[in-house]
């Protein structure tokens, strides 16, 4: 079942807001304990990143859709280390996600069912944080004011953050 839940993710990450014609297929790199890393191209340019589930949610809320956590290095575009909150719904409008990693807090902005880093500088700090810590708490506000925690395990993140930054020539 994780499995499959973690192939649809990638599907959706491949297709989210981008024309279908300019993805190809996605190519799986490995399982890394609670993180799988995958590449495509996009354009014809490489596209390197790593999915992980939460291992706990907790909420009031009756539906929600799926929710990961990825990090995506696109090397032609000299971005790396990009990370992406998937909600499961829509956030509420103009409303930060919380991301906690040990003692380190990131605040988020949010569009529709994602929150991203404020700045590359962010993204980065947010990456080296998940390599060297254990879970990562991100709490966020449905847009009807629906409170949620979910918890990620860390376990397997630097493994899936090499193999990614190996497949697409990042130098960790």
């Amino acid at each position: 079942m994780m499995r499959m839940k973690s192939f649809l993710a990638a599907i959706l990450l491949v297709f989210m807001g981008q024309a279908v014609q300019a993805a190809e297929p996605t190519a799986r790199l490995g399982t890394f304990k609670d993180w799988e890393a995958y590449t495509y191209r996009e354009n014809g340019n490489l596209v390197c990143y790593m999915l992980s589930h939460p291992i706990k949610s907790v909420g009031d809320y009756t539906r929600r859709g799926e929710a990961y956590a990825t990090i995506a290095h696109r090397p032609s575009e000299k971005r790396l280390d990009e990370i992406s909150l998937i909600a499961g719904y829509t956030y509420k409008t103009d409303a930060d996600v919380s991301l906690r990693i040990g003692t380190r807090k990131f605040n988020l902005f949010s569009q529709a069912d994602t929150a991203w880093a404020k700045d590359a500088a962010t993204d980065h700090d947010i990456a080296a944080a998940m390599r060297a810590g254990n879970t990562m708490v991100v709490e966020g506000v449905s847009s009807r004011g629906t409170e949620t925690t979910d918890t990620y395990s860390l376990s397997g993140a630097t493994a899936a953050w090499r193999a990614i930054s190996k497949a697409c020539g990042v130098s960790p």
